[in-house]
């Protein structure tokens, strides 16, 4: 049994409770992870970052918030505690993906698009990864996709020379065209970075959703990345998503318009192919 005094210190302060003992926790590509073992019997995960920038991990807990209030919609950890430099979260126990808790996340994702939003966007600005998000709202999808989603991203992309600028024009120019694309939908309530890591598949079907970028957006935003980075089971779940939120048959078709958004983000925070990706991606919608 180990205990981190420093780490263990900080969670008393905020959960009021001792910590018994800590243990890193791996995978984390932006904060450092702790799990912790508390007095109460509760185990709970602590994220943490040092000189974090403004209302990081404020925003990732109202994230989390807002896609709790839908009833029955997909699962979330309970905030245990949040401060400027820290996210406590109850712990997640997992499992292995099964056809059933498959089932269980699609039906629950549905639901937590069909509640809605007030509008493409947010009150407040949020991060992807380290990265800021931009959330003010616009009247329509497809200005919200180009103004907040694509053309930050694709701007430092091209200026750290992360993307040839031949691939930064076919980018702009098939997202440009979103609005003829995606049908009319109102502003769903999206997880915002919906990716295979961000899904816990938890104890007894019970699917979790972590490090959200929420925000009022096109629901297909949400399905483009589950299917760009890959999920166990994702058969099952989109069937089980259609049964409660019926998509038109040519929804893959889609897909890619809305995969440019993570590619390019991706491009910003790693660089490698991703770039070259998203735009052999976009010469589909040319």
């Amino acid at each position: 049994m180990t205990r981190q005094p420093a780490v263990a210190g900080r969670a008393e302060q905020l959960l009021g409770s001792s910590v018994i003992s800590t243990a890193p926790v791996a995978g984390g590509d932006v904060s450092s992870a702790v799990k912790l073992r508390l007095s109460s019997g509760r185990t709970a995960f602590l994220k943490s970052l040092t000189q974090a920038p403004p209302a990081f991990f404020e925003r990732e807990a109202a994230g989390l918030a807002w896609l709790a209030e839908v009833e029955d919609g997909v699962a979330t950890p309970e905030v245990l505690a949040v401060d400027a430099d820290c996210l406590i979260l109850a712990w997640v126990e997992t499992s292995k993906p099964h056809q059933d808790s498959a089932a269980a996340f699609g039906r629950a994702l549905a639901r937590t698009h069909l509640s809605g939003a007030a509008g493409f966007g947010a009150e407040a600005d949020g991060y992807i990864g380290r990265l800021p998000l931009g959330n003010q709202p616009l009247p329509t999808w497809g200005e919200f996709y180009v103004e907040r989603r694509i053309t930050p991203y694709l701007r430092v992309a091209r200026d750290k020379g992360l993307i040839a600028a031949a691939d930064a024009d076919l980018v702009e120019r098939a997202a440009a065209r979103v609005g003829e694309i995606v049908p009319d939908e109102p502003p769903s309530r999206l997880h915002g970075d919906l990716w295979n890591g961000n899904v816990l598949w938890g104890q007894e079907d019970r699917v979790v959703v972590i490090d959200p970028a929420a925000y009022g957006g096109h629901r297909e935003v949400d399905l483009a990345m589950l299917t760009l980075f890959g999920l166990p089971q994702l058969p099952h779940v989109m069937a089980a998503y259609d049964e409660v939120a019926p998509l038109g048959d040519d929804w893959q078709d889609r897909l890619g318009i809305h995969q440019l958004f993570p590619l390019l983000v991706h491009a910003c925070l790693f660089g490698g192919g991703y770039g070259a990706r998203a735009a052999k991606i976009a010469s589909r919608y040319l």
